[in-house]
C-alpha cells in the first residue's frame, strides 16, 4: 500500500500515525529526498531504505505516538558505523504526527443528547467509544472513528479505558448513572468526568457517594452540571455543543499547556453550568 493510501485509510479508522520523510540527503544514502514512510504503533507502510536508519526512525516515531506528541520533529542521521550502515552519507528526516487523538472518550448513553454529542466529538482529534446496553438506541450510521459498544453490563467498559481518559455519562437511568459515577471516581485517574444533570442531581449524588465513603475531594472532580454555562439552551444539540466545548477546553489545557507547571486545573478555569440538563 502506498503511503498516501495508508494515510487515508488510517485517518478513516481514526488511527494515529507518524509520517517520516527524507528531506535532505548528503553523500551516499539508501533513498532519495522525498521518500516517505508511515509508522503506526504496530505497522509500517513504504520504506526510507531499510537497515538501522529505518529501525531508528520507527523507534523514534513510536516514541512520539506513545507520548501523543503533536509537534513535528527534524532529526539528522550520519549513515556510518554508529548506525551499522556503510553508505557514508547523511540524511535529515522530518517526523510529522498525523491523526493523533488528544483525548480518549467514553460516552455512556445513546439517547437524544448522546446522538447530538458523539458526531461533534468524532470531528475532533478524539477517539470515542460510544456505549449503551440498548442496540436500538444507536443511529444506523455511526460516525467514522467512533466505536459502538453494545453491552448489557456497561459498567464493565470503564476498566477498558486507559488512564487519562474522558468519561461522559448520560444514560436513561439515574441509578445506572450513580453506579457508573462510583466506578469512575473509584479509579480517580481520569482527565475529565462529566455527568449530565442538574444541581439537584449533583447534590443527591454527592450525598450518596459520601455515604459510600468517597473522599469529597474526589467527588469534587465530577462535572455536574457539565458544559459551558455561556452556551445556553435545552435542545439536545445546544447541550451537546456546551459539553463539547468543555471537552475541548479540557484537552487544550492538558495537551497544549502541559509544560506550564502550576497552572490551575480546567475545572477551576471553567464556570459551573447553571443550566438544568435533566
Amino acid at each position: 500500500m502506498s503511503w498516501i493510501s495508508a494515510l487515508a485509510e488510517l485517518q478513516q479508522q481514526g488511527q494515529p500515525c507518524v509520517l517520516v520523510t527524507i528531506i535532505e540527503e548528503r553523500g551516499s544514502t539508501p533513498r532519495n529526498a522525498g521518500s516517505k514512510m508511515v509508522v503506526t504503533a504496530d505497522r509500517i507502510f513504504e520504506t526510507i531504505g531499510g537497515g538501522h536508519l529505518e529501525y531508528k526512525a520507527m523507534e523514534l516515531a513510536r516514541e512520539m505516538l506513545s507520548s501523543r506528541s503533536q509537534d513535528t520533529r527534524l532529526e539528522r542521521f550520519s549513515l556510518g558505523a554508529s548506525l551499522g550502515q556503510c553508505c557514508g552519507g547523511a540524511t535529515v528526516l522530518l517526523f510529522e504526527p498525523m491523526g493523533q487523538p488528544q483525548a480518549q472518550i467514553a460516552v455512556f448513553g445513546a439517547g437524544h443528547v448522546g446522538r447530538a454529542l458523539v458526531p461533534l466529538l468524532a470531528s475532533l482529534p478524539c477517539k470515542v467509544r460510544w456505549i449503551d446496553s440498548r442496540e436500538n438506541e444507536f443511529p444506523e450510521q455511526i460516525p467514522a472513528g467512533v466505536e459502538k459498544v453494545v453491552n448489557d453490563e456497561v459498567i464493565d467498559e470503564i476498566e477498558r479505558m486507559p488512564a487519562g481518559s474522558y468519561f461522559i455519562v448520560m444514560t436513561h437511568n439515574h441509578q445506572l448513572d450513580l453506579e457508573l459515577t462510583a466506578e469512575i471516581l473509584k479509579r480517580n485517574d481520569f482527565a475529565y468526568y462529566g455527568l449530565i444533570g442538574s444541581q439537584t442531581k449533583r447534590a443527591k449524588f454527592e450525598h450518596r457517594l459520601r455515604d459510600r465513603g468517597f473522599d469529597p475531594a474526589v467527588v469534587a472532580r465530577m462535572r455536574c452540571p457539565m458544559g459551558i454555562a455561556e452556551v445556553k439552551g435545552k435542545l439536545p444539540v445546544e447541550i451537546a455543543v456546551s459539553i463539547a466545548g468543555e471537552v475541548i477546553a479540557t484537552y487544550n489545557a492538558a495537551f497544549g499547556q502541559e509544560s506550564k507547571k502550576g497552572q490551575p486545573s480546567v475545572a477551576k478555569l471553567l464556570p459551573a453550568s447553571r443550566r438544568s440538563q435533566a
